[in-house]
């Protein structure tokens, strides 16, 4: 939970591609057969595109403040003396943007779910646990692989 968080807290400044939850994640699994191969039919291919437009635009207004509250902390934490009240309401507030995106990404994912077929559902399904478990593309390793191409300032 902590190394995510510590993840999730992490600078936008880069291509969002890179961002492990960025617009287009959900799209960067596609190949010629669907997201993950699932062999989608166009109308289930249009249905993710319009959900994953949807779930952006939802998503951004949080990120960008998000990225404010984060930018906020900083200042927070490095003033000649901290607020201990303002740094632990900032840190809610954060903690509450998280949450938040976090819901809006679970319902758009059962959105998903629920249009696929059984087969479909378990290929769906067996590439989420691989990206808990560093083996997919959004996973852990994956992340740490974009930390690394990072250029040090």
């Amino acid at each position: 939970m902590g190394f995510s968080t510590l993840l999730m807290a992490q600078p936008k400044e880069n291509d969002e591609k890179k961002s492990t939850h960025g617009p287009g994640h959900e799209m960067r699994m596609e190949n010629k057969n669907g997201p993950q191969g699932l062999n989608l039919t166009d109308a289930q291919k249009e249905a993710f595109k319009q959900s994953m437009l949807a779930l952006q635009k939802q998503l951004q207004p949080l990120r960008n403040e998000l990225g404010e509250a984060e930018a906020h902390q900083k200042t927070l934490t490095t003033a000649e003396k901290p607020d201990m009240a303002a740094i632990n309401k900032n840190v809610d507030k954060i903690g509450a943007l998280k949450i938040e995106m976090a819901k809006l990404q679970v319902k758009h994912r059962m959105d998903l779910r629920a249009q696929l077929t059984d087969e479909q559902r378990l290929k769906f399904d067996m590439h989420k646990n691989k990206m808990r478990h560093g083996e997919g593309t959004g996973g852990m390793r994956h992340a740490r692989e974009m930390q690394e191409e990072k250029p040090m300032n």
